[in-house]
């Protein structure tokens, strides 16, 4: 299998200043195309650091694609390394990008200045592949038995040039069928999930791999990847693996395509025509921020009443006073009452509330990461009381997913029944 070398060059991302997205990026694009990334680096603006981890890399791997250094500014150290690197005499100017460093600085009403064109002179030992997002060229640069494609570190950049440089790699080698399958689970934590399906993933064949991916918002990702088989007959085999699997795991598996807890209930709700509404507490709008994070979500989700304080549950809500004070407003009933509120106010099938202790502290009886979520529709209403030991950012994206799940599982079964 062809594997592949990233490395990310500045200074920049070695402080913090900036976060590396585009080594993620480029890494998924490899994967679909069937190349295998062996190694991510990260390098500062240095030229002996950044010659000897390229040349470590081209002895280790088919592919480098480097990305960053390519600007402008005297900081911008890659080009004139990856000419020495390759064994460069001389720059040439390479028409093609000095067309779009023309139409995008003249696009923005900005001169065209010396230093400007400078970025469309490469090493006369490169092929170009136009930038047609920026004006740093991408390079393309056979070393040995290895070729080495540099990027542009602007990550909107990087990703429209994407697909050309796969393109130019699959041209240049032979690829492996590699086919990966999401598998999106709630419910079970990774050490319980990996318990229980256990016997399973030992069954698994040698060219099929699974990987762990949990994440506090959406739960835990199974992702099957087959590498080597024929396209079709990799489909095939996925899908009676899978098929296994949601025999094993049942409702714990919400869906079988990378997406969000908040798109599956989008998506279910508008296949049945219905709407949702929110009361949020603790969760402090994080579960309408999720909603409205899916593209049309104006067709199934309503409105939310963050309902923070005891005054704005009974207002607006509806919360009576006398169940706050014999109840508490961290409880079943509270939650209840919340979700039936804004069910009410809004005219919405569905409403789902929380009421909870985020931290830090407690409120004398409920420790904190304590979290009342009620659902509710015309049919009736449930409740559910959950507890998390994280801070408070962590335990308000836990209270949020966890109202989610026990949403679609309440519609799921009130479908079923």
């Amino acid at each position: 299998m062809i594997q592949a070398s990233v490395c990310t060059i500045g200074d920049e991302i070695l402080i913090g200043q900036i976060t590396d997205t585009n080594s993620a990026m480029i890494a998924r694009a490899l994967g679909a195309a069937g190349i295998s990334v062996r190694r991510m680096v990260s390098i500062g603006d240095n030229r002996e650091d950044i010659l000897d981890t390229l040349r470590k890399e081209l002895s280790l791997s088919d592919i480098v694609i480097t990305t960053g250094g390519l600007g402008p500014t005297k900081d911008d150290i890659t080009k004139g390394v990856l000419a020495e690197l390759s064994g460069s005499n001389s720059y040439v100017e390479h028409e093609g990008q000095m067309e779009m460093v023309v139409k995008i600085l003249s696009s923005r009403g900005l001169d065209i200045l010396d230093i400007n064109r400078a970025q469309a002179m490469v090493p006369d030992t490169c092929k170009v592949i136009v930038n047609r997002r920026g004006t740093a060229p991408i390079m393309v640069f056979p070393i040995g038995r290895s070729t080495l494609y540099s990027m542009p570190g602007v990550p909107f950049e990087t990703e429209a040039a994407l697909p050309d440089v796969v393109q130019d790699i699959v041209s240049r080698y032979p690829v492996s069928c590699i086919k990966h399958r999401n598998i999106m689970t709630y419910g079970l934590a990774e050490s319980a999930l990996s318990k229980k399906i256990a016997s399973w993933e030992d069954s698994l064949p040698s060219d099929m791999h699974l990987a762990y991916l949990p994440n506090p918002l959406s739960g835990v990702k199974l992702r099957l990847s087959l590498v080597g088989d024929d396209s079709s007959r990799a489909e095939t085999r996925l899908d009676g693996k899978i098929a296994e699997l949601e025999a094993i795991l049942g409702e714990n598996i919400y869906s079988c395509e990378e997406e969000s807890l908040a798109r599956t209930i989008g998506k279910l709700l508008k296949s049945l025509g219905k709407t949702v509404s929110a009361a949020e507490s603790c969760t402090g709008g994080e579960i309408s921020h999720l909603f409205t994070s899916v593209a049309g979500a104006s067709s199934w989700y309503l409105g939310s009443v963050t309902s923070y304080a005891i005054s704005v549950k009974e207002s607006v809500l509806g919360v009576p006073k006398r169940i706050i004070e014999e109840k508490g407003v961290v409880s079943a009933e509270v939650a209840e009452a919340m979700a039936a509120g804004v069910r009410k106010l809004t005219g919405s099938d569905y409403a789902v509330a929380t009421t909870g202790l985020a931290g830090p502290g407690g409120d004398g009886v409920n420790p904190e990461g304590t979290v009342w979520i009620a659902v509710c529709s015309e049919k009736g209403t449930q409740s559910r009381k959950y507890n998390y030991s994280n801070d408070r950012l962590r335990n308000i994206e836990r209270f949020s997913a966890s109202a989610l799940y026990f949403l679609l599982t309440f519609i799921k079964n009130e479908i079923n029944h």
